[in-house]
């Protein structure tokens, strides 16, 4: 076949720009080296998450599936237990040591208890908690009266770690007026005796309405005393460590 080569050159002069215009060269595909998803970032503990680890990383010194010590759970919770000195109505050191011990979920109650309180301006102050067998047969030995003192036969629910004998305290520390000390017997320390000054009427309602919303349950003759009703256990012939 014979070309006429004028035709043929412009032909190839028009190939020749197109492919400048529109023929450019494929890039070749890359690897991404950034991460998958890279808005992704490592995730944060929650707060929850974080004291678990906290809670998890500290060695206990009592079997902490059936107690809680009320300061491992917060330290800002005053603890005076009257039995570990001798301010107590026997006026004897029943305690090695005081430390406020009880069921987790009763200690868990106290916990949130207090923190609500806190939002008020106030708190809570931690008289006694549970009180081991052995220390109720102490006292029943000194004050054989069931007025006063449950006889360890039969037990009582501070044995089964459930009970709490508490006051009020301010946002300094001070103990709010509560119309008679810890441990006086009489009715004037009945948790409904009318016969008190209007403030004391109040911080008894203030520490009664708390504690039942958090689970605990008034007696009558005692205003500083409380059962936790959430929870059932047995009675306990544990003695906590003293260092």
């Amino acid at each position: 076949m014979i070309v006429n080569k004028p035709y043929f050159s412009t032909f190839l002069l028009l190939v020749t720009l197109f492919c400048v215009s529109n023929c450019q060269q494929a890039k070749p595909k890359t690897t991404s080296t950034a991460p998958k998803e890279a808005v992704e970032q490592t995730p944060i503990s929650s707060p929850d998450t974080i004291k678990k680890e906290i809670v998890e990383t500290k060695t206990y010194d009592y079997d902490t599936l059936q107690w809680l010590d009320i300061l491992d759970l917060d330290t800002s919770i005053q603890v005076d237990m009257k039995y570990a000195t001798t301010d107590n109505f026997v006026k004897e050191k029943m305690y090695e040591c005081g430390r406020c011990l009880l069921r987790p979920d009763a200690a868990k109650a106290v916990a949130k208890a207090h923190i609500y309180l806190q939002g008020k301006g106030y708190g809570l102050k931690m008289l006694d908690c549970y009180r081991p067998r052995p220390i109720q047969q102490k006292l029943w030995d000194k004050v054989p009266n069931p007025t006063y003192v449950t006889n360890p036969a039969k037990g009582s629910m501070h044995n089964r770690g459930l009970a709490v004998d508490l006051t009020l305290v301010d946002e300094n520390g001070k103990e709010l007026e509560m119309g008679t000390p810890f441990d006086f017997f009489g009715p004037k320390a009945h948790t409904f005796f009318a016969d008190l000054p209007d403030d004391v009427l109040a911080n008894r309602k203030l520490l009664r309405e708390t504690l039942k919303k958090f689970g605990f349950k008034h007696i009558t003759s005692e205003w500083w005393h409380y059962s936790y009703q959430g929870a059932r256990s047995e009675l306990s012939d544990y003695l906590w460590e003293c260092e």
